[in-house]
């Protein structure tokens, strides 16, 4: 019997299923939630005030999204995976449309020399967040109906890769290297647990070093950024400037940092400290304390989706699996690629860290992803496929 066939026999008998709600996600996002409105305020105070003479701008637009956010989030929740799976033709097709519609002069909005937004009204909407989800919908719907296929062949494996690379490319063209990067390397792991072969996993992940590594050295951009990645010293005020400026904010930390609100680097020295180097000014504020802390409540939710994500597999729910893994996988790479740029381990990439840097498309896709988390765990639980032992946190 499927999770909506058991749904719907306990509605007939007269029995409103109790909605199964995994706290533990709950907690783990709320955390990252708060601890991230506290740090895009201290982070966002200076700019704040330079800009618009108002220090708590960004606090009440950040604040905003995570309300909306949170709304999403319980709508998600309402709605049932089977919409999911059948929609992913039409998703597939929004995704696409979404993200060419940025290219489009007059439609797409450039900030910083990249168009990857478009404006409604006052609010800037970045659709390659959708976009993501879309895609990663259509590719676990995929591995569901063809999971023969993509267990026994490589063209079962290649033929959604060659669609989010398709998509990867569009995104290129923004530019959006980091956004095109998480979406091929989560699609083909998604596509790995799901039963691809190693070795065509092997082959893919070669192929995509090759072409990544082909990208960064054939342009001038990315170079400049791959060297000053390399020696941030060498150049400190000029392309070695946010690195360097990152590292320091990351050192004056130590242990217990300089004290919430009391960091110099986001003073002006720091660029994108409420953004893409909020993580840097944390560890500034927080020191390594915070830093464990943070590093904690992503990996407890990274864990916690790939478990339930294991627990759908064991209950016959392929596709509740695959969207499990595939938020843990995403969630996971984001945050370890933000967080390695911060600490000069990767190269500079404009990617927020999920529910802590400021960003209104990331907020309200990242928590409407959570809700339909906890939809897939409630949609476990309720099957009556899992024994209680395994559904305890």
């Amino acid at each position: 019997m499927t999770a909506a066939a058991s749904l719907a026999y306990s509605r007939s008998a007269g029995r409103q299923p109790r909605l199964a709600i995994d706290p533990v996600i709950v907690a783990a996002t709320l955390g990252l939630l708060l601890l991230g409105l506290v740090m895009v305020t201290s982070s966002s105070v200076t700019i704040a005030e330079r800009q618009a003479a108002d220090p708590f701008m960004y606090l009440d637009r950040q604040l905003l999204s995570a309300v909306l956010g949170l709304i999403c989030a319980v709508a998600m929740l309402a709605v049932p995976m089977s919409v999911w799976e059948r929609a992913a033709p039409l998703l597939l097709a929004a995704g696409f449309i979404l993200i060419v519609l940025v290219l489009i002069p007059g439609v797409g909005h450039e900030v910083n020399g990249s168009r990857r937004w478009i404006r409604i009204g006052p609010i800037n909407f970045q659709p390659s967040e959708v976009t993501r989800v879309a895609l990663l919908a259509y590719v676990c719907a995929y591995a569901v109906r063809y999971q023969e296929t993509l267990a026994s062949s490589w063209q079962g494996f290649f033929k959604p890769l060659t669609v989010l690379g398709v998509a990867a490319a569009v995104l290129l063209l923004e530019p959006d290297f980091g956004a095109a990067v998480v979406l091929l390397a989560t699609g083909a792991i998604v596509l790995f647990l799901a039963g691809a072969r190693w070795r065509d996993f092997l082959g893919v992940a070669a192929i995509g070093a090759l072409g990544v590594a082909t990208l960064a050295l054939t342009s001038d951009y990315r170079v400049r950024r791959l060297t000053a990645f390399m020696d941030p010293w060498a150049d400190p005020y000029d392309s070695g400037f946010q690195l360097t400026q990152s590292l320091i904010a990351i050192g004056r930390g130590e242990w217990l940092g300089v004290g919430l609100g009391s960091s110099i680097q986001k003073l002006s020295y720091l660029p994108e400290a409420h953004t893409d180097f909020v993580f840097a000014v944390l560890a500034e504020e927080l020191g390594l304390v915070g830093v464990v802390g943070v590093l904690l409540l992503f990996l407890v939710l990274v864990l916690r989706s790939l478990r339930l994500s294991r627990l759908a597999a064991d209950a016959g729910m392929p596709f509740h699996a695959c969207m499990a893994a595939a938020f843990g996988v995403w969630l996971g790479l984001q945050a370890f690629i933000n967080i390695g740029v911060n600490m000069g381990l990767l190269p500079t990439k404009g990617l927020t860290l999920p529910l802590l840097s400021y960003g209104r498309s990331s907020m309200l896709v990242t928590l409407a992803w959570i809700g339909v988390l906890l939809r897939i765990n409630h949609e476990v639980i309720a099957s009556g496929r899992v024994t209680a032992d395994r559904r305890s946190p």
